[in-house]
């Protein structure tokens, strides 16, 4: 009898009379939760930089175009340049392309030897400026981002003027060491007469052959630096804080969708197209300027299109800890 009373205590207990719990629906993989339509609207695209208010920057001055570079002898000034000084050429079809150091600033390098083979854009020749600038370093994907760029600088020092514009200086590449060749051996005195029998030839004095003090000693290797200058009555102190932004291009009335919407970044994209029927499609697209929001797009759209969001999943690599191949050993497994 008491081994009845506890089955039925078992059974009761088991038998609590709550619904049980369901499982929610999950809609199937792939269905697109959320979808947006292309619209049109400017777009800038903008690099931000940490600069700081430098004395006397050394920039660098690059060839005009591809061809043989050719340096003239520069002497050095007893003053601050008022006027451009020209450095070399570049000779290509027969033709010389002169450079030239701006004015307000000295030659302090060349960056090739001469007669060297060089490309456009490649720095040929450092130049130091005589004054306040201001000097951001940059990293190499920054760099790609602004090499074409440079036109639209504004600068703001932290706790002190701006927003302002800042006019760019030379090349944003990393600079070698720039050397300074010591001028030509001025031309020997002519052999004097040979002197009568028992008379002393005058005194030699000794030639220096060692540049004179203080004379050009070239210029120090660089790094991937923006140089940039303040409007002349910008107050300046050296050292302090800059935030800048390079506007890199500008679109206006551009195609943009959501950059959520797009595999890809740069150049080549793919999006996930919604049609009517509730199929979808991946769509090859072209793609342009980001704010880091939008994203143009420029071809492969028409711009009535609804769009999945998120955008497709392109297929991973392979992983480098198995091997290289997914469907090896290791990724069958």
């Amino acid at each position: 009898m008491a081994s009845a009373v506890v089955m039925v205590a078992v059974i009761t207990s088991c038998s609590t009379g709550e619904p049980e719990a369901q499982t929610p629906d999950l809609a199937p993989r792939g269905t697109a939760m959320t979808t947006v339509t292309p619209s049109r609207q400017d777009l800038t695209n903008t690099v931000s930089l940490s600069g700081t208010v430098t004395m006397d920057p050394v920039y660098g001055i690059v060839a005009p175009v591809a061809g043989q570079v050719r340096y003239l002898t520069i002497e050095e000034p007893d003053r601050t340049p008022t006027r451009p000084t020209r450095v070399g050429s570049v000779w290509a079809d027969g033709e010389p392309h002169w450079f030239e150091v701006p004015a307000g600033s000295t030659f302090t390098g060349r960056l090739a030897d001469d007669r060297a083979t060089v490309t456009a854009g490649m720095p040929v020749a450092s130049a130091k400026l005589a004054g306040y600038a201001i000097v951001a370093e940059i990293d190499g994907e920054q760099a790609y981002q602004i090499a074409a760029g440079l036109t639209q600088v504004q600068a703001q020092i932290k706790n002190g003027p701006g927003p302002f514009p800042c006019k760019a200086l030379g090349t944003i590449a990393a600079l070698p060491e720039g050397t300074v060749p010591a001028p030509p051996p001025a031309e020997p005195p002519a052999e004097p007469e040979s002197p009568r029998s028992g008379a002393q030839p005058p005194p030699v004095e000794p030639v220096d052959q060692e540049p004179p003090a203080g004379g050009p000693g070239g210029s120090d290797s660089t790094g991937l630096r923006l140089v940039c200058t303040a409007p002349p009555a910008t107050k300046l102190i050296n050292g302090a804080s800059v935030d800048l932004e390079v506007v890199t291009a500008k679109a206006a009335n551009a195609l943009v969708v959501p950059v959520e919407a797009v595999a890809g970044k740069q150049g080549s994209g793919k999006v996930d197209v919604v049609e009517s029927d509730g199929g979808r499609k991946i769509v090859d697209v072209v793609l342009g300027l980001t704010d880091g929001k939008v994203i143009e797009v420029k071809s492969g759209l028409k711009g009535d299109e609804t769009l999945s969001v998120p955008g497709p999943n392109l297929p991973s690599g392979p992983d480098p800890q198995q091997g290289g191949d997914p469907s090896g050993p290791m990724g069958s497994k």
